[in-house]
């Protein structure tokens, strides 16, 4: 039923099992090397030494738009302005990435003079012209690399405003540095049957749904976040942020949906 599947790919869909496995940052009871019980909540828990899955999660969350707490989260634990999350589906976003598409200049430069790594992305929002030219004369086609969640190199360009406007020009003057994700219309009979709930494990967490919003359709995890979907025609989707993984519905003869990630392999059936 659940096909074959890696160790990591199982892990990046099976938060409901994350109370059972080490190194998934949830609070737990922990007794250090000194054999101090530290209890539930503590610097010493699950997670220890990774950093608790929580304030990674928070820190990019906050770094769309809220200087005051990014500024409370890494002054507390520096570190943190270098964190990754993963959205799902290796979808990974970073602090920086995420002041980057939105074009947050004070928290980016914040971040940046706190141990951040600025991008690509970085540059073309920040205007960096010399510097986005040079990187893209290094590596020609290096401007079709998509940001995370699918976001262009013009995007971010555009959300860098008057300050990046010579670096948008640039782009467009390349042609291709706005590629956006194929999105086949379904019909009125396919938005219908492909909609609803898929199973893929025994435990009440176990699964995926599919519902038509405001943006279009989209796939969740129970308990986790939200993503996008783009039709590539066939009803296969790739997620945002994700255009290497394959997410193919199958109607007949029975309802299932099949999320591929190069080997790793999950099959869930409708319920």
């Amino acid at each position: 039923m659940f096909g074959s599947l890696t160790r990591r790919g199982f892990l990046g869909l099976a938060p409901g099992l994350a109370a059972t496995i080490p190194g998934f940052g949830l609070k737990a009871e922990a007794t250090g090397i000194d054999g101090i019980d530290r209890g539930a909540g503590s610097d010493g828990g699950a997670a220890f030494p990774q950093q608790d899955e929580e304030s990674v999660k928070e820190v990019v969350t906050v770094a769309h738009g809220n200087l005051a707490r990014v500024k409370e989260l890494v002054t507390a634990r520096p570190a943190l302005a270098r964190a990754s999350w993963d959205w799902g589906y290796g979808d990974w976003e970073t602090p920086i990435d995420a002041a980057s598409h939105v074009g947050n200049r004070p928290i980016a430069e914040f971040l940046i003079a706190n141990g951040a790594r600025p991008t690509l992305f970085t540059a073309i929002m920040m205007g960096q012209l010399a510097v986005v030219k040079g990187l893209i004369e290094a590596s020609p086609g290096l401007q079709r690399t998509r940001g995370p969640h699918g976001i262009t190199c013009a995007a971010h360009a555009r959300a860098g405003g008057p300050a990046a406007a010579d670096v948008l020009k640039y782009l467009e003057s390349l042609g291709d540095a706005d590629p956006r994700y194929a999105n086949v219309p379904l019909s009125a009979e396919e938005e219908t049957a492909i909609a609803g709930e898929y199973a893929f494990g025994p435990g009440g967490g176990d699964r995926l749904k599919v519902v038509k919003g405001a943006r279009g359709f989209t796939i969740q995890r129970t308990g986790q976040s939200e993503r996008t979907l783009f039709h590539q025609g066939g009803l296969v989707f790739n997620p945002a942020g994700a255009e290497a993984v394959r997410i193919e519905i199958r109607l007949t003869p029975d309802k299932t949906l099949t999320v591929r990630d190069g080997s790793s392999v999950i099959v869930a059936r409708g319920v």
